[in-house]
């Protein structure tokens, strides 16, 4: 009876769970995994952690710990080693004042052994460590199925775009893509969690496996859900110890475990689309008509949001088809956002609010002026853009002739396919910057603009990137009024940069003064206007900066914009 009043009360209120959208988009890093890091050696390192408890590898993986297996075990170099382990802690340490703390400690750190000492102070959950970076395989490349085109998913798990097109390519972004990648995965996922006396000789799992508590409160690290569709996200352990549910999933109070078979066929049976991902911005989000409509045109810019209905995700922007237009925007609705930009070009595209992530696609002959970004930009198969920013991570692949002005606390990632990009310091301001910056807990110092790390055997010519030579360094006013106090390039320039800059006002002032002294009549002057007045024009048209100055004209008072 007990059983059957359980079943009833799960069927009266189900459970929905979902995987959640960070674990990917901003976990995964966009590039194939070692090989050493796939599953047959994740589970040798979970049997390996959990045998040396002692020595800071279980129940919490220290650094030192974690550089030894990855280096000693794994064969991954230390530069790697540490960007897997950094990015893992920076995905779950959001709070902004820890952020500032340890930017200020690492700043503070006069040499590599000093900053070593420094790390040496970080740990991180062993369990959820091990599904994060079982996580990376998402963006493994099969051979086989590359050949044959059966790459995971299946064409049904594809997703609509803003274009009606499938926009599964992006496997960071598509939550259907995480879900199946979840389904396909699980068994594997969740041996990964069982501790040594569950697994067979070959640490595979039994009938009679049990899972334990904590493994499943690990497991809340990729899948969260609610009860009867209400609004409330819990995590997946707080829903796997919900008392109906424990005849489905197999939980025992004795043992404080669940059965590994019942288990898994609940958490299969449990999982649907997330309601919160790209799928349901693209369906049922907020469409926004931010850009204005080119006159002459016949593509419109496309822009969905899916806002933070509830305060535990973070709400999503996509914009798409921005044509030959400058957009601009402060919003609420940017807020701790994910951004997705996608096919944009020849615009200047605006986005002055704290983010959390950004990711550029297929992006031409534009510029891209960013608030704080909490997470990552990641900027994929673009030519000729240049991305202002500050932000806590930059990586890049496949992008020609890209320029990036950056200020960041981690060295930038140049992955696959990329030629000709340059890096330079971040060399402008808006008056809620610094505002914005503490928001997302994100500092001047240190600033590792200048140290990009080549990440992949491919990428390993460092004849890429180049840093922008000082004298073609510019800075870059945003043209817009806002109420705030920053009034200057957060942290200065460095000095070769400041040096030319300087050198270049004193010319103008050289100029001004050779004119002032020419002893030029009223007419002559009215005539030397003119010339250097039609010069500029023709320079502006040369450049393109015409357009975006044309574009800065406020629209007709009949064209409104749509709040948000």
């Amino acid at each position: 009876m007990e059983a059957a009043a359980a079943a009833a009360a799960a069927a009266a209120a189900p459970v929905r769970l979902w995987v959640k959208t960070e674990p990917f988009l901003v976990g995964a890093l966009p590039v194939p995994p070692p090989a050493r890091l796939g599953p047959h050696y994740l589970r040798k390192m979970a049997a390996y952690a959990r045998a040396r408890a002692a020595e800071g590898c279980f129940p919490r993986l220290s650094w030192p710990r974690w550089r030894h297996i990855a280096c000693g075990k794994l064969q991954l170099g230390r530069g790697l080693a540490w960007l897997y382990f950094e990015l893992f802690h920076s995905l779950l340490q959001r709070d902004p004042p820890r952020r500032l703390e340890w930017a200020e400690a690492e700043a503070a750190c006069a040499n590599a052994d000093e900053l070593e000492r420094e790390r040496s102070k970080v740990s991180v959950d062993t369990l959820q460590f091990l599904l994060f970076l079982y996580v990376q395989q998402v963006n493994k490349v099969s051979l086989r199925r590359s050949l044959i085109g059966e790459e995971w998913p299946s064409p049904r798990t594809k997703s609509p775009s803003l274009t009606g097109k499938s926009a599964s390519e992006n496997k960071n972004w598509n939550d259907q893509d995480h879900r199946a990648f979840v389904q396909s995965h699980l068994s594997d996922m969740l041996e990964l969690l069982l501790e040594p006396e569950q697994l067979t000789a070959s640490s595979h799992s039994t009938h009679s496996s049990l899972v334990s508590y904590e493994a499943v409160c690990a497991l809340s690290f990729l899948i969260e859900g609610t009860v009867n569709r209400s609004r409330t996200v819990h995590p997946l352990h707080e829903l796997a110890l919900w008392q109906p549910c424990h005849g489905q999933n197999g939980y025992s109070k004795v043992s404080r475990a669940f059965s590994f078979p019942k288990l898994e066929s609940w958490l299969r049976s449990c999982l649907t689309t997330n309601p919160f991902g790209m799928t349901a911005c693209l369906k049922s989000g907020k469409k926004l008509a931010w850009a204005q409509q080119v006159e002459g045109t016949t593509r419109r810019a496309k822009i969905a949001c899916k806002t933070r209905v509830v305060p535990e995700v973070f709400p999503m922007v996509i914009m798409s088809q921005v044509y030959k237009q400058t957009l601009a925007k402060s919003s609420d609705t940017l807020v701790g956002a994910h951004v997705r930009i996608h096919r944009c070009n020849e615009s200047f595209i605006y986005l002055l609010s704290p983010l959390r992530s950004v990711t550029i696609e297929k992006c031409r002959n534009s510029t891209f002026v960013l608030g704080p970004v909490q997470a990552s930009v990641h900027v994929h198969s673009c030519d000729n853009v240049k991305v202002i920013v500050v932000c806590h991570r930059l990586s890049l692949s496949s992008t020609a002739g890209c320029t990036f002005y950056i200020l960041t606390p981690t060295q930038p990632l140049i992955l696959s396919g990329n030629q000709g990009v340059s890096f330079a310091p971040f060399h402008t301001h808006y008056p809620m910057l610094e505002d914005h910056m503490a928001q997302v807990g994100l500092a001047t110092l240190p600033n590792y603009w200048d140290s990009p790390m080549l990440v992949c055997k491919e990428s390993g010519d460092t004849s890429v990137y180049r840093l922008l030579p000082p004298l073609d360094f510019y800075t870059f006013v945003i043209p817009f009024e806002m109420e705030g106090d920053t009034t200057e390039t957060p942290g200065g320039l460095p000095h070769a940069y400041q040096k030319a800059l300087s050198q270049r006002e004193q010319k103008v002032q050289i100029w001004q003064k050779t004119v002032k002294e020419a002893g030029l009549t009223k007419d002559q002057r009215k005539q030397f206007q003119i010339l250097v007045e039609n010069k500029f024009y023709e320079w502006l048209v040369q450049t393109g900066n015409r357009q975006q100055l044309d574009s800065l004209v406020p629209p007709a008072v009949g064209s409104k914009q749509a709040a948000g």
